[in-house]
């Protein structure tokens, strides 16, 4: 596959049973579009628009597994009440002539306790800067409970008529806290060693092939590193690629990077918007935001495919699994660039909230670039409706907060 010619970004592609009409993906960002945990007309719009917009395929974020799974209590879980609104949802992006995914995980400790009304989990017993509260250590029993509502929740997936499911591995959600060392200090069969680490990986994507089989495609998203002192880095990141491969439960694998914990800014790159997140509080939170909220929202300078370094070396470890290039990733002349490093499909985000129409604009005219500017100020928009801020007028503000995203 490395030495092959360079295929065409833009031509029809195979991923898993399903063919894309490009290889363009809208990648999984939190929509902030379902009030009632629900499909909304808002979100099934959010997806309508990049689907006419041209991407081959576009991602839902984000489905949890259980209700606890939730970063906040308005997100979607996965459960038979939610299948109505996601049938209407699938059928909306495919009269646009693109497939559709579903993004599934359990946001572990980055679930926000105090908005969910339940206990957030982790490898072990710790305070949740999030949710100002303690979570507590996942027992067996929830570890195993958890592995299999990712199958339950693609098998739901697939009934509801998503052509594939991304699983989150990433940003220290459950799985991804069990990878980290920092965050994994358990003595049991769950911790110590990477393979033990990675039992909680590599199980849940057992669980969803051995649910869903080749009726969809499975894709999965993988912290390459975690951006934080003592958290996973390259090294073993690597190494659980290379499980994954083995096991040969991916149709494609995501490479991402970051903690949603502890450094998110690690992924996105560019303006950190902390006075725009310090607006989303109340007094005297909002204040203690503005003041110290540049220790936790660290800037780091923007630059065109600014992953690809770091995705290349998973690329030469790994000899056929499919991979996806995320991150700065805004005009041709990048996913060309992908293409010939030998990567199958390119992810994108801030660039499809910006321009939904991007991918029509660059087959019309392949020197077309991306308006997203990576002012990042989309970002605290997810507590009232995500949208670029350049372009969409503020939406009416909430009742209450529903807690970090």
């Amino acid at each position: 596959m490395k030495d092959s010619p360079a295929p065409d970004v833009l031509a029809p592609a195979k991923l898993g049973p399903v063919t894309l009409r490009n290889r363009v993906i809208k990648a999984a960002t939190f929509e902030g579009a379902t009030p009632e945990a629900l499909v909304s007309d808002r979100l099934i719009e959010y997806h309508r628009r990049p689907a006419a917009g041209g991407v081959g395929m576009t991602t839902v974020a984000y489905c949890a597994v259980a209700p606890e799974g939730r970063t906040e209590r308005r997100q979607i879980w996965m459960r038979p009440e939610a299948l109505p609104g996601l049938r209407r949802l699938t059928e909306a992006v495919h009269a646009e002539g693109a497939a559709v995914s579903a993004q599934l995980g359990h946001a572990g400790p980055v679930a926000d306790a105090r908005s969910n009304g339940l206990p957030s989990l982790a490898p072990g017993r710790m305070f949740n800067p999030l949710a100002m509260r303690m979570g507590r250590a996942a027992t067996e029993d929830d570890i195993a409970r958890i592995i299999g509502a990712h199958g339950e929740a693609a098998r739901l997936a697939a009934e509801a008529g998503f052509d594939a499911v991304e699983v989150h591995l990433g940003h220290n959600y459950f799985a991804s806290s069990f990878l980290s060392p920092r965050l994994n200090r358990r003595r049991d069969g769950y911790g110590g060693s990477l393979e033990n680490r990675a039992k909680v990986a590599l199980g849940v994507l057992r669980e969803v092939r051995a649910a869903v089989g080749d009726r969809i495609a499975v894709t999965a998203k993988l912290n390459m590193d975690d951006g934080v002192p003592g958290g996973l880095w390259l090294d073993e990141s690597l190494q659980v690629a290379q499980w994954i491969e083995r096991d040969g439960t991916l149709d494609a694998l995501e490479l991402t990077a970051g903690s949603s914990l502890l450094n998110p800014m690690y992924l996105f790159r560019g303006d950190a918007p902390v006075p725009e997140f310090a607006a989303t509080f109340p007094q005297p939170q909002r204040l203690g935001v503005r003041l110290l909220g540049k220790r936790f929202l660290v800037a780091y300078p923007y630059r065109p495919a600014f992953l690809l370094d770091s995705a290349r070396q998973f690329r030469a470890a790994l000899r056929d699994l499919p991979l996806i290039l995320l991150g700065g990733i805004t005009d041709r002349e990048g996913m060309d660039l992908a293409m010939a490093e030998g990567f199958s499909f390119v992810a994108m985000g801030r660039a499809l909230l910006r321009e939904p129409d991007l991918i029509r604009r660059i087959e019309r005219d392949s020197a077309a670039r991306s308006l997203c500017i990576h002012c990042n100020r989309c970002m605290p928009t997810i507590y009232s409706g995500t949208r670029c801020v350049l372009v969409e007028p503020a939406l009416p503000r909430p009742a209450a907060r529903p807690g970090p995203a």
